[in-house]
Order: structure tokens, then sequence, then C-alpha cells
């Protein structure tokens, strides 16, 4: 009975802590279903008219299908060029591969809106920006350190016997990784891919510079909407933002433990 006392300050404690961490997407739930023309708290009734509207608005849709395609191209892209990466620089050793190390991981030490205006001098001569070419290669360049980062960390922790046993047996390198390294390290792989596409979706800054009429992101359109608006629209496109990551980040953990229980 004392121990179980001796825990309520804890749950508490960590019951305020998560109160305060969600308080600010409770009030944004609270101010999308508002009646009030601007976005204000606290609401002053219920009205789902701001998803109606939401669902009406062409610019968001389109801004939405620009982003899912991008981000999708880029992780998939990420992971072909992350992984190989991450292997030859954890496993392999070659001159130079410190500063291979660093020329990958570079873009994260570079303010974005610096990184954004480097990668607009650099595509436009070649005539991409504004493309939807043009906003892959532009969030490459901030997603694949993670891919690598998030592989590398599962190739230093996995056990090495395996891929020495199957080349030891007689199987080819790329055999050996296809059927042995790669479900060994598949968590950290899938971290990777999910971490690129939900970076790739949401990034604003380096978008502006590379985006046009035709390719046009969701976050810069919502960039656009709010300089001109204020109404609960927003909070309604933020509430559906929401509950899309969580139901993605639910089934990714449900798919990564079943591949665990099968291995």
């Amino acid at each position: 009975m004392t121990s179980k006392l001796r825990g309520w300050p804890t749950r508490i404690l960590v019951t305020l802590l998560y109160l305060f961490l969600l308080a600010p997407i409770l009030i944004v739930v609270l101010i999308s279903v508002d009646t009030q023309a601007t976005m204000a708290f606290p609401p002053q009734g219920f009205s789902l008219q701001w998803y109606v509207r939401l669902a009406q608005n062409a610019e968001f849709i389109h801004g939405f299908q620009v982003s899912a395609v991008v981000a999708a191209g880029v992780a998939l892209l990420a992971l072909l060029i992350g992984v190989p990466a991450a292997v030859a620089l954890t496993w392999h050793e070659f001159r130079f591969r410190g500063a291979l190390s660093a020329f990958f991981l570079s873009p994260l030490m570079v303010p974005a809106i610096v990184l954004g205006l480097a990668l607009l001098l650099v595509l436009e001569p070649m005539r991409i920006t504004g493309t939807y070419g043009g906003l892959i290669v532009a969030h490459l360049a901030i997603t694949v350190p993670y891919v690598i980062r998030t592989t590398s960390m599962s190739l230093m922790t996995m056990n090495r016997s395996c891929v020495e046993a199957a080349r030891t047996l007689g199987a080819s390198p790329w055999h050996t990784f296809r059927r042995v390294t790669l479900p060994l390290i598949a968590p950290g792989v899938l971290a990777g891919g999910v971490i690129a596409f939900l970076i790739s979706f949401d990034e604003a800054v380096i978008s502006l510079f590379v985006v046009g009429p035709q390719a046009t992101t969701l976050p810069v359109e919502i960039f656009h909407y709010v300089e001109e608006r204020t109404d609960p629209q927003i909070a309604a496109l933020s509430v559906v933002l929401i509950a899309i990551s969580i139901v993605f980040v639910v089934v990714i953990e449900r798919v990564a433990g079943l591949k665990k229980v099968l291995r």
C-alpha cells in the first residue's frame, strides 16, 4: 500500500506533463469546430463547416497530392541512396571515408534557408525548378542523412556472425545482403523511410525556393493561405494531418512488430 502511494506523485506529474504537451493539439481541435470566422479561443459554438470547406478547397487538395507524390518518391530514392551508403560507411574501410560521411551529413548542419537558396541556384540552370523532379532532388538533400543514420545504427547493433556464416557457405554478396543483412536491419531501414517521407511532406522552407504553379506542396499552400486569411480552416487541416500522421505511425509500428515476430 505504501509503495502504491509513493508512486502517485510520479503518475500525477507524468499526467500533467502529457496534458501540457497535448494542450496545443486539443486547442487546435476545438478551434477547428468553432463557429467564428476567425481563429479564436475559447470557441463560441460547434460546427463542421470548416471541414466541409476544407474538402472543397482545390488548392489544399492539389497541394496534398503534390506533397504525397513527392514524399513517396523522396522516401524511395532516399532508401536506394542511403542504405548502400550506410553499409559502405559502416562496414568498409576506404580512403576519404570520413570526408564522404561528412558530405552526406552536412545538409543537416546548414540553415534551411541557406540550403534552399543554394538548391535554387543549382536547379534553376537545369530548368527543373517548379517540377516534381526538382522538388524530389531538393528534398533528397535533407532526407538521405536520416536514412544513413538510422540504417547505420541498425548495422552497428546487428549480429554480423549471420552475414559471415552466409558468406562462408558460399552465398554471393548480393544474396547475403538481400536474404540476411536486409531482414536484420529492416527496422532501421523502415524508420529511415518513414522519417524521409514525413520530412519531405512537411518541408516548407526549401520548398518555397523550388516550387512552381504546377507543383506546389501543401506546406507552401498553407503558407500562402495564412498570409491573407485566419479562419479555422487551417485548424481543420491541421487536425486532418495529425490524424493521418497518427494512423501512419500506428500502421508502421504494427507492420514492424509483425515482421519482428515472423523473423
